[in-house]
């Protein structure tokens, strides 16, 4: 198994999903991020994750890491939620993201808003201005949630 797939799996049995894991340089010191999402909806709604949940994954991810290290050298574990507002830029992403609102750049420079209502195949289904439109995955060139106030 990999480890980002070994992380998936500890992700979800504290009722979260893996959105992404990414290394990142902050001045001096070497970050290996673990970003997560809530699996449970409540009232047609995506819970938070709570800091209780990234403790806890936290703690089952870092022995995991001392055996498989992400990265050479030395380096800080931080287990926190993806955010509201974030960028999709994998298939697996947009499914993690049905539900909310996004927005789209396609490669053609047209620009989409709208609630993603579902994901089938390479397509993309987003209810924008009262009609549903089909977008094909391969056709975007940016895309990230966003919240409305």
């Amino acid at each position: 198994m990999s480890l980002e797939r070994d992380i998936a799996s500890m992700t979800e049995s504290v009722g979260l999903k893996l959105y992404d894991t990414a290394v990142l340089h902050e001045n001096e010191d070497v970050i290996y991020r673990v970003s997560v999402v809530s699996s449970n909806v409540v009232d047609g709604k995506k819970e938070g994750v709570t800091l209780d949940q990234c403790v806890a994954l936290t703690n089952l991810i870092s022995p995991l890491l001392d055996v498989t290290p992400p990265v050479s050298g030395n380096y800080r574990l931080e287990v926190s939620s993806a955010g509201i507002e974030r960028k999709i830029t994998t298939l697996e992403q947009f499914i993690l993201s049905v539900g909310e609102n996004i927005a789209l750049t396609l490669l053609s420079k047209e620009k989409l808003k709208g609630v993603l209502q579902k994901v089938e195949g390479s397509k993309i289904f987003l209810e924008s201005d009262n009609e549903l439109k089909e977008i094909e995955f391969g056709t975007i060139s940016k895309a990230k949630t966003y919240f409305e106030w």
